[in-house]
């Protein structure tokens, strides 16, 4: 069969050619591109004779998907599936999977950093003692004591979790059903409105799909603690952006940090949030560690050497 990784995996040469050598002594071809591309007509061209596509987070449209004859499987190296047309890839019967648990460290621990930055006030502090400032003005909080809300206990929501609970917070979640991990950390489950009304820390972690698109709109900011602030390194369009602004002008927000918006990064210069109250922005890293990477790779490298092997 013929292997093609569309984009780069962000490891060495010497692991990619280790990737390939795998997959070449196992009887198929293996073919990588080092630059990404978004045009249509290209990724066709890279992937139409592919048995087995690979791809990170770039997006792979139905355009593309509809035309091609010989690919079985689409191997995302990346968390989430949104940037795929599953309904187009049903339709054609080619299997779609994830690289799921390579990023739960990386994205829990930036959420950890999110919090303490804006609790702390660290990049304020920053530049405010590069220009000669003192700590006047500049009183933090703690994160021990505090009640953190996880908005969704899949793996990355529970390892969030376990890191929040060592600084000592109170724990609870909101989630489509419940998991005994959870339970056995003593998360207690409530229902989103009164997750929200409890919460002084409330970090995003679902899955985005019709159903969670603006899962948290004017409504649900309108029942936040007030003084709570909120982290999403989940899926942008998860939050409603003009909800956000609204929340954070008005003080009923006291703080964002956000990792994730309704596009991928670099940001237009007139999207609002640029210059909202007291927010951290991050170009959609939370995954992107070294670690991460080569876990990422090992995994990918695992499903496909297993897909080719089941389809002898």
């Amino acid at each position: 069969m013929n292997v093609a990784l569309l984009e780069p995996l962000e490891i060495s040469d010497t692991l990619l050619e280790d990737f390939a050598k795998k997959i070449e002594d196992a009887g198929h071809s293996f073919v990588a591109y080092k630059e990404k591309t978004t045009d249509a007509e290209e990724l066709y061209k890279r992937s139409k004779d592919a048995d087995v596509v690979i791809i990170a987070n770039n997006p792979f449209p139905k355009e593309v998907i509809q035309k091609l004859e010989h690919t079985k499987l689409i191997q995302v190296a990346f968390t989430g599936l949104d940037h795929v047309d599953l309904e187009a890839a049903q339709a054609k019967g080619i299997k779609v999977q994830n690289a799921s648990g390579y990023s739960d460290a990386a994205v829990a621990e930036l959420v950890i950093a999110h919090t303490l930055s804006l609790l702390r006030k660290i990049p304020w502090a920053d530049s405010h003692t590069r220009s000669g400032g003192s700590a006047k003005g500049l009183i933090g909080r703690e994160i021990k004591g505090k009640t953190v809300g996880i908005i969704g206990t899949g793996n990355i929501g529970i390892a969030t979790a376990k890191l929040f609970q060592a600084f000592g917070a109170k724990l609870v979640a909101s989630s489509r059903s419940q998991r005994q991990e959870a339970l056995d950390l003593g998360i207690q489950y409530l229902d989103l409105d009164e997750l929200l009304k409890q919460s002084d820390i409330i970090s995003v972690h679902l899955p985005l799909s019709n159903e969670t698109k603006n899962y948290l709109s004017q409504k649900e900011f309108d029942q936040i603690k007030n003084d709570a602030i909120l982290i999403n390194c989940a899926r942008g369009p998860i939050v409603n952006t003009e909800s956000l602004v609204a929340a954070l002008a008005s003080g009923k927000l006291a703080g964002a940090a956000i990792d994730v918006f309704d596009s991928e990064p670099p940001l237009s210069d007139a999207h609002p949030l640029l210059s909202s109250y007291n927010t951290i922005l991050t170009p959609h890293l939370a995954y992107y560690t070294k670690e991460a990477m080569l876990r990422r790779a090992e995994i990918v490298l695992d499903k496909v050497l297993e897909f080719l092997d089941k389809s002898k």
